[in-house]
């Protein structure tokens, strides 16, 4: 073994030569991507491209990192999404047909698109690859490196058999400069560019740039094939001084004053306060013209834009102009972020906390009490004085000086409350709470949309409040006004508590779960107002037939029963705003002896009297007896904001599963089944657990079948179900405890009293923070509706796509607990662009209102194009520089061009449309006429020809040189085909 392994152990190394270089890697990884993405044989088959599809078309895009060495490369495939013909098959057995590329070199129905990637406006090819320096990378500057990247290309293209072009970025990334091949049978086709910051000279117009095309084709045939031209002028129009903002300032009058004011209150601001588009862009296009139709050199230039056959116009919006209704929305949220308390921010706090110290006699009792040496020192230090004074001072200026003007302040109480304003009656205050908002329910499509928000309906109390305080913090002081407006807000709902008043604009009823949890607190407020109200007026009728009763039967009443009554009466008088039996859980019993001897009058001596009956249950009787079975008389049960219930879920979950806490669990969940058993104990005196199953509970008595008794006689018997005969079952339990109550003297299941004293408690505390987190569904519920508003004036196709989008969008970021801040930030600036949207249609048809002829087609023209430059990144003006929009954009440019050829006073002077003034007025400079158009921005010009290249035997092969001219740029994009086989 030993002498076999020597010989092995000698060989220790063995180099292999066949080992790819990195280069190698690099070339076989593209090919591996041009396989992967199934670019490898021909695509001639495809359709020919339509007019006008590289913008409506869809563009698809794939992307992937591949590496050079440690060099990272991204290659992206881009092409136009387009439906395969089913007879492609035939053209594809064509050998010598062209590949797509060189057939869109030629292609004239895509020219100049307004939208697309700078290689498709260059080249007009529906389909490319490009390979650049991934992020963080060094750009490709050196030529050594292109000229390896274009050979590592050209040889991917020749191994794989694709016919798609393939670009290589070089230069820096801002340049946007490519240099690319493309190859097919016996074919192919080299994309070169060259870019200059300025433009020479010699080349600045047509003539020069066709030396330049014929050089590089280097045909020598006598008579040169026609060249195609296409030519396309840039103008931007930037002064807009000859048309007013078409905006209303606010109406600080109105804002400010009386009961007008009031009602402003109820209206969000909307519009810009500037001019929303920045610029006017004219393109001027001269379409499939040919060498020797027009003149453009040094001297002379025959491209009129007037004469231009097709004019193109897109505008350019102004970057975030100021928007009212967005700014509203954005001050308004920031105040989510204070942490300052309503008593920190007013300074009312302390001043409150010394007036109760002082007014309390317990307090003073304690000071006459207590040793005088119990002071501190440091409290006798002369610092601690002056700031102790300081404070004082800044205490009371801050109660002098009120956030909020008091006319102001009035004007949005009775914005909230118009009930205040008349007489409080309780029947037109009842009234107005019942019926509110019916009649804008029906009418109104959008009344519903609160129920996706989570907010409040548009009419409701909480909705005006949130306008309220978003407007008082815009216009009216910030947050202290805020807090202010909140603190007269609380002290007019416990008015109304105290004194019985219902508050107006709140759905009677339980609190709606759908609504916002204030909108819950204050139908919670208003539930209570009603309970109190309805026992008063129980009270009042029990009264007044008890004394109707003395009269018949008695007569005049004792004495001791008269002064009983006063005394009585004086005990009910001593707390005013106080109902006569608003007792809390301790004075039960008090009012519990109060009935009783009440019902002892009316029971004359009968034990088994009945109480609280409503009506006959279904003929039923009782099972015990022969008396009829009577529906009870019984309380509602307790309504519940969405809190409560959590709260009343926790406790119950924090039970546990025990035996203890399931039955703990159940007696606390049986108080509504314990009072309508009491209550039907009253309403049925001698009724058994089965007569009170059988009203409330019907599936859980069983009814045998007849059974005929000796007698002949046919009956039905009955018997409680199988779970009510559970041992330890809560029915029975809470049966056996039940007593024989009427609802009117039972313990309330609802303690009006307390429930809204906690109402009103947790309004008190809350900060205006708070305020605002609660108010913010609202308040972006009333932003939707008025961008609603706005837009069906204007009729914006995207932007009602846009606000329907974003209602959907708001239910999902409202509805959560504990809402992402930053994604409603996020949607605030969604409701900003459309507002800037619709203020920019409303620019642009103040701008294109009316044209010279004031046709009725003309206008329906206009109409028109001004939607279509909303929707669509281009729009072609109907008549070129004739059309009704054409003479608008041309004397919009006449009056740009003379008003700056003004000093700035003399144009400030000038009327925007006075045209005779200005025709007459010459300018200093001594010119005779200013131009209608100031000189292009932008140039560019697009050659295009099918000659033989390099030999003149060679085959006609498309030739392509685009150019772009502007001010500090100099582009020309070369596409030159030559012939691979006969060359």
């Amino acid at each position: 073994m030993a002498a076999d392994s020597d010989p092995e152990s000698e060989v220790f190394e063995i180099t292999d030569f066949t080992t790819a270089s990195e280069w190698e890697r690099f070339v076989s990884k593209v090919e591996e991507v041009l396989n992967d993405w199934k670019l490898i044989g021909s695509g001639a088959g495809s359709s020919a491209l339509q007019r006008g599809e590289f913008t409506s078309g869809s563009w698809g895009e794939k992307a992937q990192e591949i590496q050079f060495a440690d060099f990272k490369f991204h290659i992206t495939h881009h092409f136009l999404k387009q439906e395969c013909e089913q007879d492609s098959g035939k053209d594809q057995l064509e050998e010598d047909a062209f590949p797509l590329a060189m057939q869109d070199l030629l292609c004239m129905n895509n020219d100049f698109p307004p939208r697309a990637h700078c290689l498709v406006r260059w080249y007009g090819i529906r389909e490319f690859v490009v390979i650049s320096p991934g992020a963080n990378c060094e750009a490709i500057i050196s030529e050594s490196k292109c000229n390896l990247l274009l050979s590592s290309i050209s040889i991917s293209l020749a191994n794989s058999g694709s016919q798609v072009p393939m670009f290589v970025q070089i230069q820096q990334k801002w340049r946007r400069v490519y240099a690319g091949e493309c190859q097919g049978p016996g074919v192919r086709t080299d994309f070169e560019m060259v870019h200059l910051r300025k433009v020479p000279s010699q080349y600045n117009h047509l003539s020069g740039l066709l030396d330049i095309f014929k050089s590089k084709i280097g045909c020598t045939l006598s008579p040169l094939p026609p060249i195609n031209i296409a030519i396309r002028f840039t103008y931007i129009l930037q002064d807009w001084q000859q048309h007013a903002w078409p905006q209303q300032p606010p109406d600080f009058d109105t804002l400010l004053g009386g009961e007008v004011g009031g009602v402003e209150f109820g209206k969000l601001p909307f519009g810009a306060c500037e001019e929303p588009i920045s610029e006017l862009h004219l393109a001027t296009t001269w379409p499939h013209m040919t060498e020797g139709i027009v003149v453009d050199n040094d001297v002379y230039s025959d491209l009129d834009p007037l004469q231009a056959p097709h004019w193109s116009v897109r505008v350019r919006s102004a970057e975030n102009p100021q928007c009212l209704l967005g700014d509203l929305l954005t001050e308004f949220f920031k105040l989510c972020c204070r942490k300052e308390s309503t008593e920190e921010i007013l300074g009312r706090g302390l001043a409150d906390e010394e007036g109760k110290e002082n007014s309390d006699i317990s307090s003073a009792l304690s000071k006459l009490t207590e040793p005088t040496a119990t002071v501190p020192m440091s409290k006798l230090s002369v610092s601690n004085m002056v700031h102790s004074a300081r404070k004082h001072i800044r205490r009371r200026r801050r109660l002098d000086e009120s956030p909020l003007n008091a006319d102001i302040l009035n004007s949005i109480l009775l914005y909230l409350f118009p009930d205040a304003a008349v007489e409080k009656s309780s029947e037109n205050s009842k009234n107005r709470m019942f019926s509110c908002g019916k009649e804008e329910q029906n009418k109104n499509s959008d009344y519903n949309l609160f129920l996706q928000l989570k907010s409040a309906p548009s009419d409701s109390l909480t909705y005006r409040l949130a306008l309220c305080a978003c407007l008082v913090n815009y216009n009216h002081g910030g947050l202290r006004a805020v807090a202010h407006l909140w603190q007269e807000f609380v002290l007019e709902l416990r008015y109304r508590w105290e004194n019985n008043y219902f508050i107006y604009g709140l759905a009677a009823g339980s609190p709606d779960l759908r609504c916002c949890l204030l909108h819950q607190k204050l139908q919670m407020l208003n539930c209570c107002i009603e309970r109190k109200r309805a026992r008063d007026e129980a009270r009042k009728a029990l009264e007044g037939s008890r004394e109707r009763e003395r009269r018949v039967s008695g007569g005049r009443p004792a004495p001791e029963s008269s002064a009983a009554t006063a005394s009585g009466s004086a005990a009910r008088e001593v707390s005013p705003g106080k109902s006569w039996d608003s007792w809390s859980d301790s004075e039960e019993e008090f009012f519990e002896c109060l009935s009783d001897q009440g019902e002892s009058e009316e029971k004359d001596g009968s034990k088994s009297k009945a109480e609280g009956r409503l009506h006959p249950h279904n003929n039923m009787t009782l099972l015990n007896s022969t008396e009829p079975l009577y529906v009870p008389v019984t309380q509602e049960p307790a309504p519940m904001t969405e809190d409560l219930l959590e709260e009343q879920s926790e406790v119950l979950a924090k039970l546990g599963t025990s035996a203890e806490g399931s039955h703990l669990r159940a007696r606390m969940q049986s108080a509504c089944l314990l009072s309508d058993m009491e209550s039907f104990k009253s309403a049925n005196p001698g009724c058994a657990l089965e007569d009170f199953v059988r009203w409330y509970s019907p599936r859980d008595y069983v009814e045998e079948e007849e059974v005929v008794e000796e007698t002949g006689s046919r009956v039905v018997k009955g018997e409680l179900s199988a779970r009510m005969k559970i041992p330890g079952n809560m029915w029975v339990e809470a049966w056996e405890t039940a007593r024989v109550t009427p609802a009117r003297r039972q313990r309330r299941l609802f303690d009006d009293t307390k429930e809204a004293e906690k109402v009103l408690h947790y309004l008190a505390v809350q900060k205006p923070a708070d305020l605002t987190r609660h108010l913010l569904p609202c308040i972006l519920h009333a932003a939707i509706l008025k961008l609603k508003e706005e837009e069906s004036a204007e009729d914006i196709p995207s932007v009602k796509r846009s606000i329907q989008h974003a209602a959907g969008q708001a239910s999902k970021l409202l509805h959560p607990l504990n809402p992402d801040y930053k994604k409603i930030e996020d949607f605030i600036s969604q409701l900003m662009a459309m507002e800037t949207a619709i203020t920019r249609a409303r620019s642009l048809k103040a701008k294109f209102a009316s044209c010279e002829g004031g046709k009725g087609d003309d206008a329906e023209e206009l109409e028109r194009f001004v939607s279509s430059l909303l929707e669509e990144p281009e729009v072609v003006v109907m008549g070129a520089g004739q059309g009704p929009a054409g003479s608008i954009i041309h004397r919009l440019f006449v009056n740009a061009q003379r008003l700056a050829d003004f000093t700035s006073d003399e144009a400030a002077l000038l009327a925007p449309l006075d045209e005779d003034l200005v025709r007459d007025r010459k300018p200093a400079g001594g010119s005779s006429k200013v131009p209608d158009f100031p000189p292009p921005a932008g140039r560019e010009i697009l050659l295009r020809t099918c000659v033989p290249r390099p030999a003149p035997y060679s085959k006609a092969l498309p030739q392509r040189l685009f150019c772009v001219l502007m001010r500090e740029e100099f582009r020309l994009a070369a596409a030159f085909s030559s012939d691979t086989s006969f060359f």
